[in-house]
């Protein structure tokens, strides 16, 4: 197992999945600005690492995944437009570079998700949460103005009047409500999440990589505006799962009943 840290983001590698861990549990991990430049950072280590199939987000201290911002730097970073510009850009960069990942990615979320902590989760591909989780975007108590961008992520996540509901009433969401509007895939007890998403995220990892690369790089373009859409591209990967050697070896497994080792060649 390798472990590396940045200030308060920490990031670990175990059999082809990286964790990328908020380390603030002090405020429930809300986000640092040095907190959002640190998950870009890792994040870009664990798309150059071929090694990491899956990477998984989480919270440490076992109360919050993400809270949303760390509201207590908004006066010294947040108080002219030229410095919300400057924290907007470093913190879109995060927000990118999750939404972007060219691997499946999974929140691991407990406790509360909220603000840019929900935005957080909504860019990667799963969200699988414990019973207790609590779900909220509270812009509209704060008198904050919430980007085009974020907006757009959770209408096309749960659709445009859940995300109303979500937006105008700045209240939070239990784990049951979170699930009837689609904001997460899976809500499981407690004690049994770290096992839950570990056995998820293995079995992505054990898969072919050009096959789920293809899958997400279509869904992405399926969501687009038709004149946004590169289907060509789509084509292009799918073909290249059938030129791999990774189609190779998941016949030759079919056919003799073992499981496959898939290189992503």
């Amino acid at each position: 197992m390798n472990e590396t840290q940045t200030t308060k983001i920490l990031s670990r590698k175990e059999a082809g999945v990286g964790y990328l861990i908020f380390n603030n549990p002090e405020r429930h991990n809300a986000m640092s600005l040095e907190m959002w430049d640190g998950t870009r950072r890792v994040l870009d280590d664990f798309e150059h690492d071929s090694n990491v199939r899956v990477a998984v987000l989480t919270g440490a201290g076992g109360k919050a995944f993400v809270s949303g911002a760390d509201i207590s730097e908004f006066e010294k970073l947040r108080s002219s437009q030229e410095l919300i510009d400057k924290y907007n850009a470093v913190s879109e960069k995060a927000f990118t570079g999750i939404n972007d990942f060219p691997k499946p990615t999974i929140s691991m979320i407990r406790g509360y998700c909220i603000g840019g902590g929900l935005g957080l989760a909504v860019c990667t591909d799963l969200r699988i949460c414990t019973d207790n989780s609590k779900f909220g975007v509270p812009a509209a108590k704060l008198g904050l103005g919430y980007g085009y961008v974020g907006v757009k992520r959770l209408v096309d996540l749960v659709g445009p009047s859940f995300a109303k509901e979500i937006f105008y009433t700045a209240r939070q969401f239990d784990a049951e409500e979170a699930r009837s509007m689609g904001l997460v895939n899976r809500v499981v007890p407690t004690a049994e999440l770290e096992t839950y998403v570990k056995n998820y995220a293995d079995t992505m990892a054990g898969n072919a990589p050009l096959t789920i690369h293809a899958v997400k790089v279509t869904i992405a373009q399926a969501v687009r505006e038709d004149s946004k859409r590169d289907v060509a591209l789509a084509d292009r990967l799918v073909q290249e799962c059938y030129n791999s050697n990774d189609y190779k070896e998941g016949r030759k497994a079919f056919m003799k009943k073992r499981k496959p080792v898939f290189t992503g060649s």
